[in-house]
């Protein structure tokens, strides 16, 4: 009798989890928020669902003059404080086992041969292989100086079939010129197979989500066109202010932090072609054409809006404005709103305007994109009839509250016909009994395992800022932001936005 069992290596088996292999993942910048919140519980929260191998090591790496028991005593307190599962005495042993830590600055040499040494050492104790994955949670200036001190130690040199990754976070370059440039000194070090850059946002399920929604439907597929779609709206919006990233933050602005990376990524999902599979050269194919095609109203005054906020009163608490923040020089240009009009020029959407915005201050926190369609004719109804009914509204809410809302016209009970707005909803929370990972659980393990389908490759990076790009020059020589009262949603300009269009804002 032939055995039925399926052993974890069958890649055809979909009911088994990927599991990363035995490697290390070196941390640069450990000790930095990004990292105490989040990519260290996101570690462990992976290890404790048993998706890391057990020889799987954490080298951090950062300027503290710790031994082995403050930087063990540092993760403890950062899983139990942050993990999103429970802590299980025995998942913290095995990684503990692994955890190691380099002092050093980031342009030390001594300190990349003691990262060398500490590399090889895991090989030999812990049976990682030469797999290691270099994790760089820091400023984007310092990428350069740090790529440049793993190539003089060899530590990005790969032997045999093992392998050497790079993980950057955004902000990748400022602009379409200083983007190329980073991804010069990265490639000049790592070849592009083997750098992930992580826009987190690609990681939650929600917004994998639109894919399945899309593709594995067919009642939405049909309607998804220029036919029915009277104009697309993509927000990112936060209640909070800037609160301590002012050094980051102060230059950037809200079109470089959000709009360049996160909308433009949702909008090519929503976008995008059928792929022809879920591969990474798949989706990375469709959405590049999308970004190829997206267009520029040519009067960037009347389609493009940005603000500061002001002090005053948000949730019955007093609040900073942007000048006032700490860090922030008074006569600081800087967007804390910004919400940009473009167009996608191929046959689908041919004529339906994507608006995207992003702000702090504003009334909520959430981001969602939503699919307005066009109004129905209306033929058999009279307007009394009809009441307060709008256009259909498909809403896919990638944060806070996951799931999908979809508005429609129904009768209201009685005797007379009435029709009213309802939504139908769908919520993860309800629908699922598992938890949702976080978003870094899915782009850790991704990178581990060398599975790259939602992280941006560098030309869908300089596509998006062939876009914004001459957004932020027009800004630069227009006035300067304008204010907006905290809680509000944003500046009178970008209401004015769609109201010359004969459209408005939606209310999440």
């Amino acid at each position: 009798m032939t055995d039925q069992r399926v052993t974890l290596h069958d890649p055809d088996d979909r009911r088994l989890p990927r599991i990363a292999p035995a490697c290390s993942l070196v941390l640069f910048g450990i000790t930095g928020d990004l990292a105490r919140k989040k990519l260290v519980p996101a570690i462990y929260d992976l290890a404790n669902r048993g998706l890391l191998n057990p020889a799987f090591s954490l080298v951090g790496f950062a300027r503290r003059d710790w031994s082995a028991q403050d930087f063990d005593d540092f993760v403890r307190s950062s899983v139990e404080k942050y993990a999103r599962t429970g802590f299980n005495e025995r998942t913290w042993k095995q990684l503990s086992a692994g955890l190691r830590f380099v002092s050093g600055t980031f342009d030390d040499p001594g300190a990349y041969k003691a990262l060398a040494a500490t590399v090889e050492e895991l090989d030999h104790s812990r049976g990682t292989g030469g797999n290691h994955a270099f994790y760089l949670s820091i400023p984007p200036s310092w990428f350069p100086v740090v790529c440049e001190r793993l190539a003089e130690t060899g530590l990005n040199r790969r032997q045999g079939g093992a392998w050497r990754r790079i993980i950057i976070e955004k902000p990748f370059g400022s602009d379409l010129e200083s983007a190329r440039e980073l991804s010069e000194v990265v490639g000049r070090v790592f070849d592009e197979e083997n750098v992930f850059r992580i826009d987190h946002y690609l990681g939650k399920e929600t917004v994998q989500n639109v894919l399945a929604m899309r593709f594995a439907n067919t009642m939405f597929e049909p309607l998804w066109n220029a036919n029915y779609v009277d104009h697309v709206q993509i927000t990112m919006s936060e209640s909070i202010g800037i609160g301590t990233r002012a050094g980051y933050y102060d230059g950037i602005g809200a079109a470089r932090d959000v709009i360049q990376n996160h909308l433009l990524q949702l909008l090519a999902l929503t976008a995008m072609e059928e792929p022809l599979d879920l591969s990474p050269a798949s989706l990375r194919a469709e959405k590049e054409k999308v970004l190829k095609a997206l267009r520029l109203p040519d009067d960037l005054d009347a389609t493009t809006a940005r603000g500061q906020y002001e002090g005053g009163w948000q949730g019955g608490e007093r609040v900073r404005a942007f000048h006032d923040e700490d860090g922030i020089p008074a006569d600081s240009h800087t967007e804390t709103f910004a919400a940009i009009t473009v167009h996608v020029d191929t046959r689908r959407w041919a004529g339906v305007p994507f608006h995207l915005r992003t702000g702090k201050r504003l009334g909520k926190r959430v981001t969602e994109i939503a699919v307005v369609f066009k109004r129905a004719a209306h033929v058999p109804f009279e307007n009394t009839e009809l009441g307060e009914t709008g256009q259909n509204v498909l809403v896919v809410r990638v944060q806070p509250d996951e799931g999908m809302t979809l508005k429609v016209g129904a009768k209201v009970p009685g005797t007379e016909m009435q029709v009213r707005d309802v939504t139908m909803d769908f919520s993860y929370g309800h629908a699922f009994t598992e938890d949702s990972p976080e978003a870094y659980e899915r782009l850790i393990l991704d990178a581990l395992t060398g599975s790259a389908p939602l992280f941006p490759h560098q030309r869908e990076v300089e596509l998006s800022w062939a876009i914004l790009d001459p957004v932020l020059r027009h800004w630069e020589r227009s006035s300067p932001p304008e204010p907006y009262r905290p809680g509000s949603w944003g500046p009178e300009s970008a209401h004015r936005m769609l109201a010359a269009e004969g459209r408005t804002w939606r209310i999440p």
